[in-house]
């Protein structure tokens, strides 16, 4: 039985001895008895301040919507939001805690953006001299397997602020002693690692409780096809969201649903499948239009590569249709199109590239990264 970190908090108090503490949480921060971080924390030490990532300290709160600093109703406490105009708290904050700890499921991809509000409170201690604390939990998709490219800085943000791969097969608290040694944040940072961890499980197989991380990620399974096809959401291509099956579903009114699951199936990718599909999105992109495209099945997980997929099935999709495919313009005028952040480079969204080649920049940056990592391994 895995013992999560925020389990062992008895063995480490002596971090927290006579400290202003904060927390970084969200519903997926609590114990195998579905006790919640924060009430774990207010019964132990001085727990002060909430620190609230991407949809909320409850999970309340849609993707992209910015928040303000607010009460807690069931707490009393303050909530200070880390998603929008500041994403880092600010001196002021800073001032008033000593200490600042993170519970929360990550699901194991580069543009999933809760390790990033990890890395801003990390650099925000730095610069005030204050502690940090990982409480570490599984890596749902395993934290064995390495696949991407490695991000371009020309291209960074919120989604991919440094220079890893889209599946790093890392922990939360492993990707902290990352960022802060080999990317040089260099905060007073500690780590309460997990007991009986295997790095090969499946997040099934660690018999930990899941909780929905973010509205569209209901399933550990679709944090894995995540990993393909988030990518589209720089795109005119429906990623499934407003649907039952986000990110398992790929679509547009434009496309041919039978041609686009043939040509997929005859690349003859490993471990996957695609089925042709007709979808109507409640919300988000395309919202009551039908799309047409193709559902993806994970036939082997340990045959399937989910960024090489979903790199073949936008260059498919451009290469059937370069009439209607397009790419977004950037939210921003001037700044990188979101295509350009989710891939972490400008190859592909300018087709520099033939998906063979893209594949060996994928298997190349792979191995760079494998060896990088290595370094930080807690399991």
């Amino acid at each position: 039985m895995i013992k999560l970190g925020i389990e062992r908090i008895d063995d480490y108090l002596h971090l927290f001895k006579g400290k202003r503490v904060g927390l970084i949480t969200n519903p997926t921060g609590i114990d195998q008895h579905f006790k919640s971080t924060i009430d774990i924390l207010r019964e132990k030490v001085n727990l002060v301040a909430l620190f609230s990532p991407e949809h909320g300290v409850r999970g309340n709160v849609d993707a992209g919507v910015q928040l303000e600093s607010y009460i807690d109703d069931k707490t009393g406490i303050i909530v200070h939001s880390l998603y929008g105009d500041k994403r880092r708290p600010s001196d002021e904050v800073m001032d008033s805690i000593d200490l600042i700890c993170i519970d929360i499921q990550d699901i194991g991809s580069r543009f999933y953006t809760f390790i990033y509000t990890m890395a801003y409170c990390m650099i925000a201690c730095k610069d005030k001299n204050k502690q940090f604390v990982v409480f570490d939990r599984p890596n749902p998709i395993n934290g064995k397997d390495v696949e991407g490219n490695i991000l371009d800085l020309n291209y960074r943000s919120f989604i991919g602020y440094y220079p890893i791969v889209q599946r790093p097969g890392m922990t939360i608290a492993e990707l902290a002693l990352l960022f802060n040694k080999e990317y040089g944040i260099g905060c007073n940072l500690s780590v309460i690692p997990m007991e009986n961890y295997n790095r090969d499980q499946y997040f099934e197989e660690t018999g930990c409780l899941w909780i929905m991380p973010s509205p569209n990620i209901p399933t550990p399974e679709i944090a894995l096809y995540f990993n393909s096809t988030c990518v589209f959401e720089g795109t005119n291509v429906a990623e499934g969201r407003g649907t039952t099956l986000p990110f398992k579903l790929i679509g547009a009114p434009y496309i041919n649903a039978d041609e686009l699951a043939n040509k997929m199936n005859d690349l003859r990718l490993k471990g996957i499948y695609f089925r042709p599909v007709h979808f109507n999105p409640v919300a988000f992109k395309y919202k009551g239009e039908m799309c047409n495209g193709v559902e993806l099945y994970i036939l082997d997980r340990n045959e399937f590569s989910p960024v090489k997929t979903g790199w073949a099935l936008l260059d498919t999709i451009r290469n059937l249709y370069p009439n209607d495919f397009t790419v977004n313009p950037p939210y921003t005028v001037g700044r990188p199109t979101m295509l350009e952040l989710n891939t972490g480079c400008s190859y592909i969204k300018e087709k520099k590239y033939t998906l063979a080649e893209q594949f060996d920049i994928i298997e190349k940056d792979t191995k760079e990264f494998i060896k990088i990592r290595e370094k930080y391994l807690l399991y």
